[in-house]
């Protein structure tokens, strides 16, 4: 777990003093989860194999607790240091907002990502709120009811297919996602012996709990306060979308004669075996393992047997999304080692 705990929490600690004190702190939070994290991958090319680990990791459970209960006072730091009173320059205050967007996007969306899948209803909760947070809480619902069931099809607006550059992927992917959770979560509510309220709809908790963050922003600086909330959160969100992006792209399950994609496989997930961003990213670069197992915590995922891999490090290959024409040279050749 120490790897884990490192990773995840020196970045933040480099950020808090960055927020507070500014100067050569926000430079160094940025290396953290850019330069620094892209050396230690290079450094160590393959994270080793974890084996059989399926009992509760305690010190896991604590770690995800701890950065779930610390995400709120962060964005709040965060947008005072960003758009209030917080006497950083605009150089400073730009950078102050990268270095957050990019920490909630990669330890943040991992961290909200692991809870949302625990069995305890508070865990999950806090997760969804980390999501509410980010202005993105439609995803806790979308990821668990349409993305975990329909992966790799068509009728996951988060499996991007063959050809699809990142641009044209993320806003059929936030709206698709947005309206795949919304009539996941009503028909499930529809099938219920007692019809529910109206108001305890997810989507309802979803919305109002966003308003409520622009007005924790709006109390904290303003209408600044507001504008650094919105880019903070979606910086984050673009993280997230190229998560999404990276970790299905091109991998289609087959559709068998009565018309039901085949079980969700290893074959149906990107991963990234290197070190140090898979414990920033509490191992979510594992992602083939997830998908077969979903209920193991995160210290537990395995990089076993075959499966997908790509080319270079998540948070390179996140980069590489960012201009379709060179992601599709990079991916050509592993992709099609991959397709049917």
């Amino acid at each position: 777990m120490l790897f884990f705990d490192i990773a995840t929490l020196l970045p933040a600690l480099l950020l808090i003093a960055g927020a507070i004190w500014g100067g050569w702190w926000v430079w160094a939070a940025l290396l953290c989860l850019t330069l620094l994290t892209w050396a230690i991958d290079r450094l160590v090319r393959r994270a080793a194999v974890r084996r059989g680990r399926n009992s509760e990791f305690p010190a896991g459970t604590a770690l995800a607790v701890g950065l779930g209960l610390m995400h709120l006072p962060l964005m709040a730091l965060a947008v005072w240091a960003v758009g209030g009173a917080s006497g950083h320059d605009l150089p400073h205050r730009l950078g102050l907002l990268a270095g957050f967007g990019l920490f909630f996007g990669q330890v943040g969306h991992p961290n909200a990502h692991e809870l949302i899948h625990r069995p305890a209803r508070w865990m999950r909760l806090l997760g969804r709120a980390i999501y509410v947070a980010l202005l993105f809480g439609h995803h806790a619902s979308s990821h668990l009811r349409v993305h975990h069931v329909h992966v790799g099809t068509d009728a996951d607006p988060s499996s991007a297919p063959a050809g699809m550059g990142f641009w044209r992927f993320a806003p059929r992917a936030w709206a698709g996602s947005f309206r795949a959770g919304w009539r996941a979560e009503t028909a499930l509510r529809a099938r219920a012996k007692t019809p529910p309220a109206a108001w305890t709809h997810p989507y309802a908790g979803y919305l109002a709990g966003a308003a409520a963050c622009l007005l924790l922003a709006f109390g904290i600086a303003g209408g600044w306060g507001v504008a650094a909330w919105l880019g903070i959160a979606g910086y984050a969100q673009l993280q997230i979308l190229l998560s999404d992006y990276l970790q299905h792209y091109g991998l289609r399950r087959r559709i068998g004669p009565d018309g039901r994609p085949e079980p969700v496989g290893p074959q149906h997930s990107w991963n990234g075996p290197e070190f140090w961003s898979s414990a920033m990213m509490l191992n979510a670069p594992r992602h083939s393992h997830h998908h077969t197992h979903p209920a193991i915590a995160f210290p537990a995922l395995d990089l076993t047997g075959e499966m997908p891999t790509l080319p270079h490090p998540v948070p390179v290959m996140g980069a590489i999304a960012l201009v379709p024409p060179l992601w599709r040279r990079v991916m050509a050749r592993p992709l099609a080692a991959w397709q049917p």
